[in-house]
C-alpha cells in the first residue's frame, strides 16, 4: 500500500518521514491525527513563528520576541504530547515569522541534508496562504531535486492551509488539480478530541486557528508548481494583512534565487544546486 492509503487506513508508517512546516502549530493543523503514525517522524520547522516587529508578541503579553518564540515551542510540546506523538525529532531553523523567503537559499541547502535517506517528506501547498507556507513549498520541492539520485527522491505530498476562491477565504480544502487528486482522512471520534484538544494547546494563537476546521485532514502528491507564477489560486490570503512581504514580492525573492543559479527550469536548476553540493561538500 502507498503511503497516503496507510494514512487513510490509520496504518502506522514505518519512514522514515519528515514533515516541513512554516510555523509551531501547522503541523497539528495539517495532519495531527495521523502525526503518530509516522515513525519515526522528523518535524522541521522553517520559522520560530514570531514576527520582530513585536506586535504579535505584545499582544500575547511578551515583551521580547525570544520568549513568545520559547512559548510558542513550549505549545507545539504539550501539543504533540496531547496527539501521543513520542518518536519525533525536531527541528527548528529559527528564521522570523513571515521572512523565510528571504533565506530562501540557505534553507534550501539545509533541507538537502535534512531530507537526504528520507522516504517521503510533507509540507504545505503552494496556495499564497502565507509567505512562509509557500516557502516551505518551494524549498522542499528544489531540495529533493537536488538531492534526486538514480533511485528517485523522497516522495512528496502536501497538505492545505486555506486559499482565496471567488472572494472569500477557504479553510481546511485544496484549490482543486484535477491532476492530483486529494485523499481524505477522516477522523474518529477518539482522533477529533485529541485534535481538538491538541489545538487548545496553542493558547497564543486561538484567535487564528478558530478558523481552521479540525476534521477532515487531507493529503495530495505535489504538483510541479511553476513558483515564479501566481500560485493555482492566484489571489493571495497574505496580501490583505498588509505585510512586508506580500505575494509579488514573493515571487520576486523566489525567482532571483532561481536566475542566481543560472537555470531558467526548476529542474537545470535542481541539477546546478546538486552540483554546486557536491563541491562544496568535496571542500
Amino acid at each position: 500500500m502507498s503511503l497516503l492509503e496507510n494514512l487513510r487506513d490509520r496504518k502506522n508508517v514505518h519512514g522514515p518521514v519528515a514533515l516541513v512546516v512554516a510555523h509551531p502549530d501547522d503541523e497539528v493543523l495539517g495532519l495531527g491525527s495521523r502525526l503518530k503514525r509516522l515513525k519515526p517522524l522528523r518535524i522541521i520547522h522553517l520559522t520560530d513563528g514570531v514576527p520582530r516587529d513585536l506586535v504579535d508578541a505584545t499582544r500575547e503579553g511578551f515583551s521580547d520576541w525570544r520568549s513568545y518564540a520559547e512559548a510558542r515551542r513550549d505549545e507545539l510540546v504539550r501539543a504533540l504530547w496531547t496527539l501521543d506523538v513520542r518518536d519525533t525529532q525536531l527541528v527548528c531553523y529559527r528564521h522570523p515569522d513571515q521572512q523565510a523567503i528571504l533565506h530562501l537559499r540557505a534553507i534550501i541547502a539545509r533541507l538537502a541534508g535534512d531530507l537526504a535517506g528520507l522516504a517521503a517528506v510533507i509540507t504545505h501547498a503552494y496556495e499564497h496562504a502565507h509567505p512562509d507556507h509557500d516557502t516551505a513549498a518551494i524549498a522542499v520541492s528544489l531540495a529533493c531535486q537536488s538531492i534526486a539520485t538514480p533511485g528517485g527522491t523522497p516522495i512528496r505530498l502536501e497538505f492545505p492551509s486555506c486559499h482565496r476562491a471567488r472572494g472569500e477565504t477557504i479553510f481546511g480544502r485544496f484549490c482543486a488539480d484535477a491532476g492530483h487528486p486529494e485523499t481524505i482522512l477522516a477522523l474518529s471520534e477518539e482522533e477529533y478530541a485529541a485534535k481538538a484538544a491538541a489545538i487548545v494547546c496553542f493558547r497564543t494563537q486561538a484567535s487564528v486557528l478558530a478558523a481552521f476546521p479540525v476534521a477532515p485532514e487531507r493529503l495530495r502528491s505535489a504538483p510541479v508548481y511553476d513558483f515564479t507564477r501566481p500560485a493555482p489560486p492566484r489571489e493571495a490570503v497574505y496580501d490583505f494583512y498588509g505585510w512586508n512581504v506580500t505575494a509579488a514580492r514573493w515571487r520576486k525573492e523566489a525567482a532571483r534565487v532561481l536566475q542566481g543559479c543560472g537555470a531558467t527550469s526548476r529542474t537545470a536548476w535542481g541539477r546546478k544546486w546538486s552540483g554546486e553540493r557536491r563541491k562544496s561538500m568535496a571542500r
